[in-house]
Order: C-alpha cells, then sequence, then structure tokens
C-alpha cells in the first residue's frame, strides 16, 4: 500500500523515547508545551526566524505555519523531517533532520527543542542519538553537521559528548543581534565506533522511497 505520507509513518524507538512523524494530530498534542514556553525570560538559544519568542497565540500560529511550508517543500533537493519527542506516554518537543542535495552530499543536520521541565534528565542527548541513528543506519548518511550559538552549553555540551568534531564558527541573528554560531560535523566513521546496539527504526523504506534515497537501510533494525 502507498502511504499518503511516508514520513508520518517512521518511528525511532531508544530505551528512552520515540521520535514519531509530526502528523497534524502529533503536533495537535504538542501544543499545549508550545502554548507554555519553550524559553523562559533571557534564554535566546534559536536564531531568527523563530515563533518561539513570541507571545501566545502568535506563537503557535508561526509554529504551526513553519512546519507546514518545510512539509510542502520537500523534495529530492531539500527535505526536513518533523519527529515529535515522546517520553513515558507525554510529549516534551521536537527533533527534526535535514538535508539539502542528500543524494550527492549524504549530509544532514539536526534542529531540536525540549520543554524547559523535560531538561537536565539527558533527553537532549538521547533524542540527538535517536535522529542520527535515522541518519545514518536508515538513510545512510556519511556525515552529521550541528550548529549552536557560542553561549549555549547544553546544544554544545550534546554535541561534543557524541564524538562531533569542531568545524569553526558563523554568524546568524537573534532576535535581531548578530552572534556567532560554533559549527560541527560527525563523520560517519566516529559514529559507527560508537554505534549503539538499542535503537530501533520502523517505516524508514517507504521514506527513503519518497525521498528518493537509494535503498539498503536497516529496517527493522536494532543496532
Amino acid at each position: 500500500m502507498v502511504l499518503p505520507y511516508p514520513p508520518f509513518d517512521i518511528t525511532v524507538t531508544t530505551p528512552r523515547l520515540r521520535l514519531l512523524g509530526a502528523s497534524d494530530e502529533q503536533l495537535e498534542r504538542l501544543v499545549p508545551v508550545v502554548r507554555e514556553g519553550v524559553v523562559a525570560d533571557g534564554e535566546v538559544p534559536f536564531d531568527d526566524p523563530i515563533s518561539f519568542y513570541e507571545p501566545s497565540p502568535e506563537r503557535e500560529w508561526r509554529w504551526m505555519k513553519a512546519i507546514w511550508r518545510g512539509r510542502s517543500r520537500t523534495e529530492r533537493e531539500w527535505w526536513r523531517l518533523y519527529f515529535v519527542v515522546e517520553v513515558d506516554g507525554g510529549l516534551v518537543g521536537m527533533q527534526d533532520l535535514i538535508a539539502e542535495d542528500f543524494t550527492t552530499y549524504k549530509a544532514v543536520s539536526t534542529f531540536s527543542w525540549l520543554a524547559a521541565s523535560a531538561r537536565g534528565r539527558g533527553l537532549g542527548r538521547e533524542m540527538r542519538s535517536a535522529i542520527l541513528h535515522l541518519a545514518f543506519a536508515g538513510f545512510d548518511a556519511s556525515e552529521a553537521q550541528s550548529e549552536a550559538f557560542v553561549d549555549n552549553d547544553a546544544s554544545n555540551g550534546v554535541s561534543r559528548s557524541l564524538g562531533y568534531q569542531e568545524n569553526g564558527t558563523t554568524w546568524a541573528t537573534r532576535r535581531g543581534r548578530p552572534c556567532e554560531l560554533r559549527r560541527w560535523k560527525l563523520s560517519r566513521a566516529t559514529w559507527e565506533a560508537v554505534r549503539r546496539t538499542d535503537i530501533e527504526l520502523t517505516g524508514v523504506e517507504a521514506c527513503r522511497a519518497f525521498l528518493g534515497v537509494a535503498s539498503g537501510g536497516d529496517e527493522p533494525h536494532m543496532g
């Protein structure tokens, strides 16, 4: 059976959480978390444009519209897969996987956020591990990239702990002001050296075909 939108059917399962394809039903479940607020006063972890600095309900509206725009653009030359993060049956954030001309470069980048109430428990590292497993084991990526403002200790700490190497700096704006970003990259060889055996992928093959990624990924897969 041909699935109407294969990215919705991907699930990545670790011992601590699940990444679920972010259908509208899943996004609706996540709205209360976004409405409550993803950033506290004085926190500016995201570059522009981002909806999370806006007041409610503009925050929720812009957040939803940005995801819909990303979905509508999905094609072989550029794609962004959106996942909600489920922990103990509740949703606590999102983890995205992004690629440009993946068939040529085999490189991906990631973006994520967590509810304030879910931080400090190692979930950021666990959800990054999950999405890296999808990229490398599921889609046969050669490299993963990440960026974070130089003062975003949590995100930079996750990259460092997972074996990423620093890859220079660049600039972006947050709330309209220029700030320095630290760039990171993780090679397939480095990931393979610490590859986990307790992460399961389902629904990947249909999505590979949808994205034009050559067949051969690990699905279903433990390890």
